[in-house]
């Protein structure tokens, strides 16, 4: 026979924690639905009402009942699993508040789903707001104040859940705002609504024809029925606290079979350890060992900052559908990168910690932010002549503004090629081709991007004609190869950046353009990879000697790009 916990993981490939998601959503939908409706107060008590008629139209239909009580029931059992399955007892401040929102809800709710929902399945009393506000303020004002803690409860729970949905939506920091003004305005008007509609309930019981109409054994149920729905939310409230009392339980019964299975050894390499029992993951062994670990999705698997690189070849258990799809958006190779968070290891492993912990939102959003890995790129380098007279020559903020200029022409050129400008180093720029296209197409569009910048600086020059002594002149190298590309920093000084001997040989290229007196210096093999036959291009052979190569790098010379325009812009 199964085990629950089988059971419940053959719900994937959508997994548990989006079965959960879906089920908040439909609840969070039908609160909104209720802030809604309370917030008509404001106008009227016959808006309020009429509200009422579309919201049971909505969730009393045999769909919206199916949808909503299903939704209940699956989001508080998938809840109790949750805290069941989580197997350390450390949470952040927002997580802790979700936990324990999410916690009072069912007590909170169960009156009120008793005397209406319930009432009305089985003794057919269909309740509306005056019914419902008259006992609330007059009847036993009491039970007002715990609706009105349900609904702030749960509303506060539920933001907290999309908070934490959203958050690692790269499109999440654009709606923050308007977002964060719904969920404040929403509940203020649903509160000055019940307060308008409840006073207007207290004046209209002065009425004595009124109060026998609303409060009539037809509309609010007679005794026996009360006592009856009573005992019913009893048993329920006693229900849940047996269920919580048994995941306790359970969490103390599986942290003694775990001590009595046995203990790993998680290492790390700056020479820490931590023992844990088996089924704990890699990040609760870090938080076990007082190891700072990046991480924004609460453990969910959604935000990929807690991803180690294992390392040595030790046998890992497989991700799971929610892993897996991480480590496929990350291009990641599950064999040695694993997100901490999913990882339980059943043996001694090693891990190395790729994003640092202090990692903040914006990490997560750059529009290359992955791991360091190799693949081919072409790196071109650009570079202002004689920006060290200029700057003698000219105030500071002109200086600047003609830089600005001279930076905004070359990379507007490598956009336009397909490249992406990378780094900005004073008067120069490093650009990358080839971070999303195969290596054909990124060498062709390295060549191409030269005969853009040309284009640029001619326009630019001709725009300052009056302003300098001579037209700005430049130097560009270009070469192709392997580089490991990724983000490198410190904190939040995080930056995409390409690393390794490709990048380092187009900065020397370019260099190589002062002493030769040209414009360009591209490699042989970006014309090779390119798929250009150079002795077509007419340009130069050169072999360059390059400090720190022992081979010579050949290469062509490009003496006027200007003359050679057309040919170079075909290759865009």
């Amino acid at each position: 026979m199964k085990s629950p916990k089988d059971i419940i993981r053959q719900i994937r490939p959508s997994g548990v924690r989006q079965v959960r998601l879906c089920s908040g959503l439909v609840l969070f939908l039908y609160v909104s639905l209720h802030l809604t409706n309370h917030a008509l107060g404001n106008f009227s008590l016959a808006l309020m009402e009429r509200g009422l008629l579309v919201q049971k139209f909505i969730w009393q239909g045999w769909i919206g009942t199916t949808a909503l009580y299903s939704a209940l029931t699956v989001h508080f059992v998938l809840g109790l699993y949750a805290l069941y399955e989580r197997r350390r007892l450390h949470w952040t401040p927002s997580e802790l508040a979700q936990l324990l929102l999410g916690l009072a809800v069912p007590p909170l709710l169960a009156n009120h789903l008793a005397v209406t929902r319930i009432a009305f399945a089985e003794f057919g009393v269909n309740k509306g707001y005056a019914q419902e506000l008259y006992s609330f303020w007059i009847a036993a004002p009491a039970l007002g104040w715990i609706q009105l803690t349900l609904l702030i409860v749960a509303w506060l729970h539920g933001c907290l859940g999309i908070a934490f949905w959203l958050r690692v939506k790269p499109w999440f920091p654009k709606l923050r705002a308007p977002l964060l003004a719904v969920a404040v305005l929403l509940p203020v008007l649903a509160l000055l609504g019940y307060l308008q509609a409840g006073r207007t309930v207290e004046a209209l019981a002065q009425n004595p024809a009124w109060l026998a109409a609303a409060t009539a054994p037809s509309r609010v149920g007679t005794p026996q029925q009360d006592l009856w729905l009573t005992d019913l939310r009893n048993d329920f409230l006693l229900f849940d606290a047996v269920a919580l009392l048994l995941v306790v339980l359970a969490r103390m019964a599986r942290g003694a079979v775990e001590r009595h299975r046995g203990r790993i050894c998680v290492y790390y390499p700056d020479g820490r350890k931590q023992h844990i029992p088996l089924g704990f993951s890699v990040m609760e062994a870090s938080l076990l060992a007082g190891i700072p670990h990046a991480g924004l999705c609460g453990a969910r698997a959604r935000c990929s900052l807690c991803r180690v690189r294992v390392l040595g070849a030790p046998s890992l258990p497989p991700p799971e559908e929610p892993e897996r799809r991480v480590l496929a958006r990350l291009s990641a190779d599950p064999a040695t990168i694993r997100l901490a968070c999913q990882l339980r290891p059943r043996h001694d492993v090693t891990v190395l910690p790729l994003v640092p912990p202090d990692a903040q939102f914006a990490f997560l959003h750059r529009g290359h932010g992955r791991i360091p890995h190799e693949r081919f790129i072409a790196v071109l380098v650009a570079d202002m002549r004689g920006s060290m007279q200029l700057a003698a020559a000219r105030l500071p903020y002109d200086n600047v503004f003609i830089l600005g200029r001279f930076v905004a022409a070359i990379s507007a050129a490598v956009l336009e090629a397909g490249g992406v400008p990378n780094q900005f180093l004073g008067d120069g720029v490093l650009a990358i081709f080839g971070l999303d296209c195969a290596p054909r197409p990124a060498c062709r569009q390295a060549v191409a991007a030269i005969g853009l910048i040309t284009r640029n600086i001619r326009q630019l020059n001709a725009a300052l004609a009056h302003e300098l002594p001579a037209p700005i002149g430049f130097g560009v190298g270009v070469h192709c190869g392997q580089a490991v590309v990724g983000e490198i920093g410190f904190r939040n000084h995080v930056a995409f950046t390409a690393l390794g001997d490709t990048p380092n040989v187009a900065a020397r290229l370019e260099a190589l353009t002062k002493e030769l007196g040209c414009e360009a210096v591209v490699s042989d093999d970006v014309f090779r990879h390119g798929g250009i036959d150079p002795d077509t291009t007419g340009l130069e052979p050169y072999l360059a000697s390059l400090r720190g190569r022992t081979e010579p790098v050949a290469s062509h010379i490009v003496r006027d790009i200007e003359r050679e325009l057309t040919r170079y812009s075909r290759y865009c």
